[in-house]
């Protein structure tokens, strides 16, 4: 099993009074169900509501799940973590899913600025992994180690101006220090994938990497309702040839990771919880290559309301809620191949997102074509719901 699927490594260093929800697949009911742990165990909230999506959208969630004292038990924490393994599964026990379903999967770019830097450097290399590093002290020399200036404002104009008049400005920029926010569609919803299950990359890329996020849950009319751990799983070498790959780079199957769980905003976790929150990353080679970093909240450019802000509002509805990855400081150089090839993954690697708050999202990396095929969406989850009695007399 792997390692991370721990229960004292994949819940926060709280749990115990964590308000901590998901999804679980369970086989005896042929779907999904969205989850509670409490006391060591996992139950089922499929009657309190049949999707995360209609959880996370109640007036108070917190409440809801603390008062669904009679929910069905499923199995123990631990239990259901060993069988999220997806090298390990045994198909007729339940495992841990993405604990969102319905809701849009969004994601912020460029919101920090090392990350910035790097997507210059993808840009300006276009996509060749082998000039990334002259690339990054010619704009070192240009920017200076650290450019910290709050986006939008009148210091960034003047940057702006500065580099353009040098020819160095870039759209990655742009979105990383001017007024708009970088907000795009990273996955279909359904998409997503939990902790234990492969990740995918795309068997064409040879410059890739993970992306440890924050992950938000936001409900349909704005409110940030809780958080999670995720993996933007991207391509580097598509993105760098061109930002009209975008999708190519970021929407492949399996390339979205969320989990283990939404950790709820309730009085022992909030949003200023996630604004001070340190993540760790660790990658694990089947060649016994080790990549470790880590990405610290306290230094991202835009605070993760105003992202939150930006993604929802009059111009963008999202009657299901949605989800929304804040971005990283994180994009690893770490040679693997050879001296200025820097960092890919190989198929094998074990990837692990963890912070003291909300855990260990842990995944094991395989290409998008031989990763576990995406067969339930939303058509596939209504007809189980209905077949169950989930959909009936509820008001739409």
């Amino acid at each position: 099993m792997l390692a991370d699927l721990d229960p004292a490594r994949a819940l926060p260093r709280d749990a115990a009074r964590a308000t901590l929800v998901g999804r679980a697949w369970l086989p005896a009911r042929q779907g999904p169900s969205p989850v509670v742990v409490r006391g060591g165990a996992v139950f089922d909230l499929a009657r309190v509501a049949p999707t995360t999506s209609e959880l996370l959208d109640l007036a108070d969630p917190v409440r809801a799940v603390r008062g669904a004292a009679d929910a069905e038990r499923i199995g123990t924490i631990g239990e259901l973590l060993a069988n999220s393994d997806e090298a390990m599964r045994d198909a007729s026990k339940p495992w841990l899913l993405a604990p969102n379903d319905l809701q849009a999967i969004k994601a912020a770019g460029v919101t920090f600025v090392s990350s910035m830097l790097e997507r210059v450097i993808e840009e300006q290399a276009r996509g060749d992994a082998a000039k990334a590093e002259s690339v990054r002290g010619a704009l070192a020399g240009i920017l200076g180690e650290k450019l910290s200036v709050k986006p939008g404002s009148a210091e960034a104009e003047r940057v702006k101006q500065a580099l353009i008049a040098q020819k160095a400005w870039s759209q990655y920029l742009e979105v990383g220090i001017g007024p708009d926010a970088e907000i795009f569609t990273k996955a279909q919803p359904m998409s997503a994938v939990g902790t234990g299950a492969d990740i995918g990359i795309h068997p064409q890329s040879s410059w890739n990497n993970p992306e440890p996020e924050i992950v938000l849950a936001v409900s349909s009319a704005g409110r940030v309702v809780g958080a999670a751990l995720g993996n933007d799983v991207n391509l580097r070498d598509f993105e760098g040839r061109s930002a009209l790959l975008l999708s190519k780079a970021k929407d492949n199957t399996g390339s979205c990771a969320i989990g283990p769980f939404v950790r709820l905003f309730d009085e022992h976790f909030g949003v200023d919880d996630v604004r001070r929150a340190d993540l760790a990353l660790r990658v694990a080679g089947p060649e016994g290559f080790m990549l470790e970093g880590s990405s610290s909240m306290s230094e991202i450019s835009r605070d993760p309301l105003d992202l939150a802000a930006q993604a929802i509002g009059a111009n963008h509805q999202y009657p299901d809620g949605f989800v929304l990855f804040l971005g990283t400081m994180f994009a690893p150089v770490k040679d693997r191949h050879g001296p200025g090839q820097g960092f890919t993954h190989v198929v094998g690697d074990v990837v692990t997102i963890s912070t003291p708050s909300l855990g260990a999202l842990v995944n094991r990396v395989k290409t998008s074509d031989t990763v576990a095929r995406w067969t339930m969406g939303a058509v596939g989850l209504m007809r189980n719901l209905a077949q169950r009695g989930l959909l009936q007399g509820r008001s739409t």
